[in-house]
């Protein structure tokens, strides 16, 4: 015996609010305007808060709860009185503790102050407006994210193009300064070699002196070209097998004089056989130059400065640690500024363009690493960034 196939039932939907014919997707009934999505919450915590008995009911909602300040709306509409509504307050004043405290609507309607279809249309109409006016305040959010987003967006083309003209501007002096600088510098080596004349023990310390200041300043120039450079994307490396030991050799011995000028220690701890790292060489020298270089010029006599290189993981870390004058850790992230001098006064006393760490930071990362700087104030500072183990076996 085979069941006849079931036929399909027609179901009249009608809102839960006013009983109106309502299609299947409708989500705000025509009639009344009521958000179908709530009332049918609304109506089933009703049916819950019936099938349920005992302390732990559910409480049972209300569209009275969607509204506020109902009965305000009611007096200021000439639905009810000013008497009324304050007799009605009364009354949900005066339930006993541990009673429920009766709703606005249903203390007017019991009191007879007004119709339960009154009620009912109050509410409808105060939740459209609220609908309407929730819409409205969504489009004007919509609207002014819109306008801040035109107005950042804008701000960073101008700031795009700001560090590109500024950029530009300093290669050009920089190279602009070059030229009589390489005059300066070519002079200066013919008076200490003595190819223009004898020079005495006096002459021959000032010349001294200006060496020392002709290469600073090319120092700061060649910084000025760096920082261009990079600010343009233009910094490129040329990677290669490096051996962390050998780099960092080069820069104690570079740093050396400098370190007994200064009456400080200036030391290197590599960890025995440490495998080389993929790098470019030169500006990899140039990083531990500049960090070591920094640390000289801010630890005091009878300070120390370590530079090390140790595996970690797949990497080597680098580090550059000092017992010098520390930084602020509100500070930390300044020094990385370009052009950026922790004092920045007219009389500091230590020198510089402030773009040495702003170029340490970019190179590091450029290589895929990160600067990492650990420092206490008064106690020292510590530098660090790690590269990755190269893939050959022996440079």
């Amino acid at each position: 015996m085979t069941s006849a196939p079931l036929e399909p039932v027609s179901v009249s939907l009608t809102c839960p609010q006013c009983r109106a014919l309502i299609g299947p997707h409708d989500a705000i009934c025509q009639s009344c305007g009521a958000d179908i999505a709530l009332a049918a919450l609304i109506g089933e915590h009703e049916l819950l808060g019936r099938a349920t008995s005992g302390k732990h009911a559910p409480p049972a909602l209300s569209v009275e709860q969607l509204v506020p300040r109902l009965g305000d709306y009611l007096r200021r509409k000439g639905y009810v009185t000013e008497e009324q509504l304050q007799l009605a307050l009364a009354r949900q004043a005066a339930t006993p503790p541990g009673k429920l405290v009766p709703r606005l609507g249903h203390t007017l309607i019991m009191q007879g102050a007004i119709s339960r279809e009154t009620l009912d249309r109050v509410i409808a109409e105060q939740i459209v407006q609220l609908q309407a006016a929730l819409v409205e305040a969504n489009r004007t959010l919509e609207k002014r994210v819109a306008e801040r987003t035109a107005e950042l967006e804008a701000a960073l083309v101008k700031l795009t193009e700001f560090n590109q003209l500024k950029a530009n501007f300093v290669a050009n002096i920089s190279h602009e300064l070059r030229t009589p600088l390489a005059q300066i510098k070519g002079y200066n080596g013919l008076l200490a070699d003595g190819s223009l004349g004898e020079t005495n023990a006096q002459q021959k310390e000032a010349v001294g002196v200006t060496t020392r200041a002709i290469e600073r300043l090319e120092q700061l120039i060649n910084d000025l070209i760096s920082y261009s450079a990079t600010a343009k994307g233009e910094l490129t490396l040329r990677l290669q097998a490096v051996a962390p030991e050998a780099v960092i050799q080069k820069v104690i011995e570079r740093q050396a004089a400098k370190a007994e000028k200064q009456k400080l220690t200036l030391r290197a701890e590599v960890t025995p056989g440490l495998f080389p790292v993929t790098a470019d060489e030169e500006k990899l020298h140039w990083v531990l130059l500049q960090l070591v270089d920094n640390a000289l010029k801010f630890t005091p006599a009878g300070g120390a400065v370590t530079v090390s290189a140790a595996p970690q993981d797949a990497r080597v870390r680098f580090s550059v640690t000092d017992t010098g004058i520390g930084i602020p850790a509100h500070r930390l992230e300044e020094i990385f500024e370009p052009f950026q001098q922790l004092d920045g006064t007219a009389s500091r006393r230590y020198g510089g363009t402030g773009l040495g760490l702003t170029l340490v930071r970019r190179i590091v990362e450029t290589h895929g690493g990160r600067v990492i700087v650990e420092s206490q104030a008064g106690r020292g500072s510590t530098f660090a960034f790690t590269l990755t183990r190269a893939i050959q076996s022996s440079i």
